[in-house]
């Protein structure tokens, strides 16, 4: 039992040093949030593959951009989560937003071609957790019972779905944090 619990607080522990995107909570319902998280700059790259694939290739080609793969050989920060956007069943983009002490000019430039830096406006976010793997099938059940909750609610969809993942591949699935995230329109 003290082994768990020891297991449990260094979880938490290390969980709280890696930086995740600001947001202001705009509302609170019963099983997801409004959000709105203005303006971010992140480090994106396009895979046509199927979502696994997807999310494994864009999360290596991004992690060798922070991790140096630059014209500067700079290491930055890893941030939390891991973003997969979902244009269709065969192309996503896997997204990592940048630390927030940097600007679009103070980032390097990746090594790699296919991995982009740009400021983003995520804006208006309707964003449900859930826990577990974030696995395509898993995902999908969420994405269809938050799109009925949304729909119940009259808030209109205006972009791709994302599905975000907290979490490193170690950590094992009671303590796995993932949340869909879907730009709406909420006044």
């Amino acid at each position: 039992m003290t082994f768990l619990l020891n297991i449990m607080l260094l979880i938490a522990a290390t969980a709280q040093f890696i930086e995740t995107p600001k947001y202001q909570l705009i509302q609170k319902f019963e099983k997801f949030e409004i959000r709105d998280y203005g303006t971010v700059i992140t480090a994106k790259t396009t895979v046509n593959s199927d979502f696994r694939t997807s999310t494994y290739t864009g999360f290596r080609r991004v992690a060798n951009f922070i991790f140096g793969g630059n014209d500067q050989e700079k290491k930055i920060a890893m941030t939390a989560p891991v973003i997969t956007q979902m244009k269709s069943s065969q192309s996503h983009i896997v997204h990592f937003v940048m630390p927030s002490k940097y600007s679009l000019e103070s980032l390097p430039n990746p090594n790699l071609k296919n991995v982009e830096i740009e400021k983003e406006e995520l804006g208006i976010i309707a964003a449900m957790r859930f826990g577990g793997w974030a696995t395509e099938k898993r995902s999908n059940r969420y994405i269809e019972t938050f799109l009925k909750q949304l729909q119940e609610k009259n808030i209109e969809i205006v972009g791709d779905i994302r599905v975000a993942q907290y979490n490193g591949p170690t950590t094992i699935p009671p303590f796995r944090k993932n949340e869909i995230l879907i730009p709406v329109d909420y006044k």
